[in-house]
């Protein structure tokens, strides 16, 4: 997440009548966070695009704000030109809308920072400096049948004439008056002259196919959890490889189906279909079962039992498989064929059977044809898509199982979580410069700010004009509390199925209802300035999650570790802005908006993509920013910082008596010991009520007892003192991944730093970008280096060579020349605001200081023991932290609470 820039969004918003629930607001969202996913340059797009369309710069475009199920929104914060504000998709039952608007964004200027950036050589390369006018693009729904709400809300925004978003712009640009807006789908050409009258718009129609495949292709290529698997209820997501991407099948599934076989970008063909699809399950059911929606029809097979209508071999042979030729007792013969001889009306049977057996029908046969063009053509992906998928659990499971069996497990039927919004995209993509074209993909996040999680994304109504407002729909809707239900366990796969395999016999007994299943969608962050860090050995195999939260028993007891704290960060969080009632009200929304994204990930784990314990406390993060908490420890850690400087001198003292060998040690178990200070775990909050910081301190230095759990320093004291006569050469450069603020930085790694100073190696210092607990930002570092440095001419040395010391006035005390050292000490930001770090996204400076660099050492249970414990390097790493948490010392190291890692890893 990179929190350090914001530009525009896609952004979701379900219009619908007769509800009562307003949508959170989706602009007070854009003050969460940005992080990455990690990509290559999309290939030019050959679709057809309307010259007339303005430049859209979507260079470090990203998802963010507010989140509507299926409905992301997307940063754009390079965009300055007029572009396409509006694309529309006009289906037979949904419209879609993807509109742009404009945000600014303003820059500080900091000559620290520009210093460090011309000495690491970062560069903007060719996109535009800031500050500079961003945009996000916005995705909304509205049924159909409701299309006068859909114009109403386009003319309420003005976004036909460009847009209401930005008053600083908008009352420059005068008003179009020969707007056109880009469609695509049926209704496009239905109700192109209703558009023309109400809006005096024309529609600029885009093939429906061309969209499809290449709003498919971009969200493949840009979106790192786009693709997942759906067997037996259970979600896993596919990483897909970009550079083999293609050739793949996509399968629409809509009133018909067809099956496109896309071999790169703008290169497709429709090569089959069949007229038996969404449309046929919705009109039959219609008839048999008198459903009024498609979606009560869906809702009504998660109660059915299809043995009540399917013939099953079993029924053939008497209760026996048919062994010869493969095929088991529980195979559908034929669907519906107990209909034939039993002496039944249609009244006689049950709605929901028949909706159940006419679910499984449709969709084993379309798994079935779309397996055999697969096979046809070679290609081993499935996507499919389409309005009749909609992220129904059970429809999926079909399909899933049709393509498992008729394949014999060798493909695997794949589902997108965007697929929603392809076609809207995909017009969006064909006006002449809309930008994507040059789009890194490893420069997209997705968010996941307060939305509709707690009722799977579910919330109608039309946006809320402020946080004030958005507050008072909270307290009005979302429940209070922290009490976390423990996930609905998953039944074994029942009985009945086709050609032989398994599949539950009655979804409402094994499978989550859809309502909790539903894979929600965030918002889409374009971030110019995050890279993949270039010391990763291998970026396909780097997994940052230590933890997996896949195994139900390790959710549970952490989403209660978190539940367990929400009292105390809320307290500390009001305090932080005053303890006034505005802050209180805050603190209040901000409880019941973490507490529903943890009951919403409870329900359904993957509801947010691929969940481990980084994506959890980050996930926190964002919501206090959300709720504009810029720094809940803020005083604690300045408190705490103060109280270690005061200390510090004589520390130096004592470590500059010991011999060489003595001090590195000390300085590890110096490291270590102060590690112990930690605002995030619940062990530390209960020590700081049995002592001052430095008594806490020099108890945890004096249990400081070898070997450690995990103990390779005698393999890290060879590597920088060498053994015998043999002298190693010192590293040129030492990335120090910092934690907390206090007596860790202060005490622990701050001198560290000025050992390997003292030896010749340049020292960068890599602290988050934003705030997280009493985590030390990389904005805090220079005044804290800057006070360390008027005891030690070390620091002051290398301080002033990093340009660290530029507004400095340093009274230094420490009159031992003799080792001060010219080599520059550094602060990066991580592009980070969370506790843990994912390296596949951070910041350019960090990437930038990383390609010289031959040591790392990472600090703290969050990105050396919750991240990155398994991660390998292309240079030598250090690991350093105490565990302040019993599972996790049991789990990660078989070990317990207060035990240390030192965990040394050599390049060679």
């Amino acid at each position: 997440m990179a929190g350090t820039s914001e530009g525009p969004v896609l952004e979701t918003i379900t219009i619908k009548e007769g509800t009562e629930e307003d949508l959170v607001d989706k602009e007070q969202l854009e003050k969460s966070e940005e992080t990455e996913i990690e990509m290559a340059p999309l290939a030019a797009n050959p679709i057809h695009r309307s010259s007339s369309r303005p430049q859209l710069d979507l260079s470090g475009a990203a998802i963010q704000g507010n989140f509507e199920e299926k409905d992301p929104t997307i940063l754009l914060p390079n965009q300055s030109d007029d572009i396409s504000h509006l694309a529309i998709d006009i289906g037979g039952s949904l419209i879609k809308l993807v509109y742009f608007s404009r945000h600014e964004d303003c820059l500080v200027d900091d000559k620290r920072k520009r210093s460090l950036k011309e000495r690491l050589g970062v560069t903007n390369g060719n996109r535009r400096s800031y500050p500079i006018l961003g945009g996000r693009l916005h995705f909304v729904k509205f049924e159909t049948f409701k299309i006068n709400e859909c114009l109403d809300f386009i003319s309420s925004k003005q976004l036909h004439t460009g847009g209401l978003d930005s008053r600083s712009w908008h009352s420059m640009v005068p008003a179009n008056n020969n707007a056109i807006i880009k469609a695509t789908g049926g209704g496009a050409y239905k109700f192109a002259d209703l558009f023309k009258e109400r809006l005096g718009v024309s529609l600029d129609k885009e093939d429906e196919m061309d969209c499809l495949v290449a709003g498919a292709n971009f969200l493949l290529k840009a979106i790192r959890h786009e693709a997942f698997t759906h067997m037996e209820g259970q979600k896993e997501f596919v990483q897909i490889d970009h550079n083999d991407l293609f050739p793949y099948l996509l399968v629409n599934i809509g009133s018909g189906v067809s099956m496109i076989k896309v071999d790169g970008e703008g290169k497709f063909q429709r090569v089959s279909g069949t007229n038996v699809g969404g449309g046929t399950y919705w009109g039959l059911g219609r008839l048999l079962t008198k459903c009024k929606s498609f979606d009560e029809l869906l809702e009504l097979s998660q109660r059915g039992d299809n043995r009540k209508m399917d013939m099953l071999v079993g029924d053939i042979y008497g209760g026996m498989d048919y062994s010869k030729i493969g095929l088991s007792a529980s195979t559908i013969a034929s669907s519906f064929g107990k209909a034939i001889y039993e002496n039944k009306e249609l009244e006689d049977y049950r709605p929901e059977d028949i909706s159940l057996s006419l679910l499984r029908m449709i969709s084993y046969n379309i798994g079935q044809i779309s397996y055999l063009n697969a096979l046809r053509f070679g290609i081993k992906r499935i996507f499919f898509g389409g309005f009749f998928i909609r992220g129904h659990a059970y429809t999926m499971d079909t399909i899933s199982f049709a393509v498992h069996f008729w394949s014999k497990g060798e493909a695997q039927a794949m589902f997108l979580r965007h697929e929603g919004f392809l076609g809207a995209l995909g017009a969006f993509m064909s006006s002449e410069k809309h930008g994507l074209d040059d789009l890194m993909a490893h420069h997209l996040v997705e968010r996941f700010p307060m939305g509709a999680p707690y009722v799977g994304g579910k919330i109608h109504g039309p946006p809320l004009g402020d946080l004030n407002e958005k507050i008072s729909w909270m307290e009005k809707f979302v429940q209070k509390g922290t009490e976390i239900i423990a996930p609905v366990p998953m039944a074994q796969p029942g009985t009945t199925g086709l050609g032989g395999f398994e599949v539950p016999s009655s979804k409402g007994d094994t499978l989550r209802s859809d309502a909790s299943a539903a894979l929600n969608v965030g918002v889409l962050h374009l971030v110019p300035t995050l890279e993949v860090f270039p010391l990763l050995a291998d970026l396909k195999t780097y997994e940052p999650n230590t933890i997996d939260l896949s195994d139900h028993g390790e959710l549970e007891y952490w989403f209660t570790v978190l539940s367990e704290h929400l009292p105390d960060l809320v307290d500390k969080a009001v305090a932080s802005e005053g303890g006034t009632e505005d802050a209180k009200r805050r603190g209040d929304a901000f409880a019941r908006a973490f507490s529903a994204h943890l009951r919403r990930l409870m329900e359904e784990p993957a509801a947010y993509g691929k969940l481990g314990l980084a994506n959890l406390l980050e996930l926190r993060e964002e919501c206090l920013r959300e709720f504009q908490f810029v720094d809940a420890y803020r005083s604690i850690k300045q408190r705490e910082n103060e109280a270690s400087l005061a200390v510090l001198p004589d520390l130096l003292v004592e470590l500059d008596s010991m011999s060489e060998e003595t001090r590195l040690l000390a300085l590890i178990e110096g490291v270590l010991a102060a590690n112990i200070f930690d605002w995030g775990s619940r062990a530390c909050v209960d020590l700081y009520h049995k002592g001052t910081i430095i008594e806490i301190y020099r108890m945890s230095r004096n249990k400081m007892q070898r070997p450690w759990r995990v103990d390779d320093f005698d393999i890290f004291k060879e590597r920088i003192l060498g053994s015998g006569d043999k002298k190693p050469p010192p590293h040129r450069r030492a990335l120090l991944f910092v934690d907390n603020s206090g007596a860790d930085i202060v005490l622990g790694m701050l001198p560290l730093a000025r050992e390997l100073l003292r030896r010749g190696t340049e020292v960068v210092l890599v602290a988050n970008s934003l705030p997280a607990l009493n985590d030390v930002t990389a904005m805090e570092i220079p005044d804290i280096v800057a006070e360390a440095a008027k005891h030690c001419d070390v620091l002051r040395k290398a301080a002033e060579a990093g340009g660290l010391l530029v507004d400095a006035m340093i009274n230094v005390q420490d009159g031992s020349k003799e080792n001060s050292s010219s080599v520059p000490l550094m602060v990066v930001e991580n592009g980070c605001g969370s506790p843990c770090i994912d390296l596949r996204q951070v910041s350019s400076e960090l990437a930038a200081a990383a390609k010289d660099a031959d040591l790392i050492i990472l600090e703290g249970m969050g990105r050396a023991l919750h991240t990155n414990f398994n991660a390998l390097f292309k240079c030598d790493a250090l690991k350093l932290a105490m565990v302040k948490n019993q599972r996790l010392a049991e789990k990660l190291i078989k070990g317990n609470i207060y035990d240390c890692v030192c965990r040394y890893e050599s390049a060679s």
